[in-house]
Order: structure tokens, then C-alpha cells, then sequence
């Protein structure tokens, strides 16, 4: 699989890989404005055999074939929960706070 890797100009050491080149439409917008400008970072091709210093290659093409871009973050860092498949969830406006 093909793949393009962003850096983000506003958070350190996060990067979003994405299946298509420039699609950052596909991002969730909070998620865009959190992480700013995107700058091309790498091109790379991506097997599940090849090996990556932070993310499992097999979840990072998991996360491209369902949503078209995999959020990659320093270790430790909570914003990586944004790739969960309910990271769209919406809040029901309607039901009672606990």
C-alpha cells in the first residue's frame, strides 16, 4: 500500500499517514484544526512484513483501509485515540448528565 506521511506543524513528533496524497478532507475537523498545518514528510510503501520504529504497520493499514488516514503520536501521548473506530460518535444532546 501506498502511503503519505504528514508532519504536523502544530504538534510535536504527530504525524497522520494517509492513503491518498493531500486528502486532508478526511480528517475529522477537530482533529485538523488540533493538528494544524500538514507538511509532506515521507513517501512510503507499506507491507505488513515492513517494520516502523513507533506503529504496527498492520494497524496503521487497517486504519487507512477503514477511514483513509491513521494518526501516529509520541509515545504516551492521548491523542492517538482518535483512531478507535468511534472517535465520530455523537454525544446525544437529549439524554441526562450523570
Amino acid at each position: 500500500m501506498h502511503c503519505f506521511v504528514y508532519v504536523s506543524q502544530r504538534k510535536p513528533d504527530t504525524y497522520v499517514w494517509f492513503s491518498q496524497r493531500d486528502r486532508f478532507d478526511v480528517l475529522p475537523e477537530p482533529l485538523a484544526l488540533m493538528l494544524g498545518d500538514l507538511q509532506l514528510a515521507l513517501e512510503v510503501e507499506l507491507t505488513e512484513q515492513r517494520k516502523l520504529p513507533q506503529e504496527d504497520s498492520v494497524l496503521v493499514m487497517k486504519n487507512l483501509d477503514r477511514q483513509g488516514w491513521h494518526l501516529q503520536t509520541p509515545p504516551g501521548d492521548t491523542m492517538s485515540v482518535a483512531n478507535q473506530p468511534n472517535h465520530h460518535r455523537r454525544i446525544d444532546e437529549e439524554r441526562p448528565q450523570d
